[in-house]
């Protein structure tokens, strides 16, 4: 596809198409896009946790993880546990005082929204962009972080960028080359069709791992051959 093109629907289940013939394709487990009212704390869970593996390894977001779940009995022991005891306890996520203010922040705004309770299920009924913005007016949740919970736990059409993605999705002509992370979340969003957001994004991050990577490319693949705009192509 030439990069002077136009994105639309149909240009981007041809690239989903491609990337299927690539890598195989997407399903959804049995944990993203389940049943939201089946277990209503899983959704704060997941944000708790999406906070914590913000800039960092998916071993050490694991590790903090468990840390947490294991140190306090239930959200409203970790929203009034005394900061620098909660920011140790998650240490190993790194910028553990930032992310502690993060979830304290974010489990009392959940608590006052709902008049006591920890749980996101009020969001399921929201329009996408509603629900998006009240996650990202919580300081520190930003576009990425609110789309991982809204797209894996409710199922809602909207793309998590992360370093992949973005990449991807730049070199490809998919998002504008000098976007914020902000409005190549809200390019992304605008051009995929709802039903291809949840593979679309774990394509990308594979071909992102796999081929298409920031330092020395493997372009010699037909997926980077037919859309990538890079210096190795």
């Amino acid at each position: 596809m030439s990069m002077t093109e136009e994105w639309d629907a149909a240009s981007v289940r041809d690239l989903h198409d491609d990337l299927v013939s690539l890598h195989g394709p997407v399903e959804r487990t049995s944990d993203h896009g389940a049943d939201a009212s089946a277990d209503p704390g899983e959704g704060v869970r997941q944000l708790v946790t999406t906070i914590l593996s913000q800039n960092v390894a998916d071993e050490n977001t694991r590790r903090a993880s468990e840390a947490l779940f294991t140190a306090y009995s239930d959200f409203a022991a970790i929203e009034s546990a005394d900061h620098d005891e909660l920011a140790d306890t998650i240490r190993v996520a790194g910028l553990p005082d930032q992310k502690a203010a993060r979830i304290q922040r974010a489990l009392a705004a959940i608590r006052e929204e709902t008049g006591g309770a920890y749980s996101l299920a009020f969001l399921d009924a929201m329009p996408t962009d509603e629900a998006k913005g009240w996650l990202t007016d919580i300081k520190g949740v930003g576009p990425k972080t609110a789309s991982v919970v809204l797209n894996f736990h409710f199922g809602k059409p909207t793309m998590a960028v992360d370093t992949h993605v973005e990449r991807v999705s730049k070199r490809f002509g998919l998002v504008t080359e000098s976007a914020t992370n902000k409005r190549a979340h809200d390019e992304l969003d605008a051009i995929i069709p709802d039903e291809l957001t949840y593979p679309l994004h774990v394509l990308l991050i594979t071909h992102g791992r796999e081929f298409c990577s920031a330092r020395s490319p493997d372009c010699a693949n037909p997926v980077c051959e037919r859309y990538c705009s890079c210096e190795e192509c």
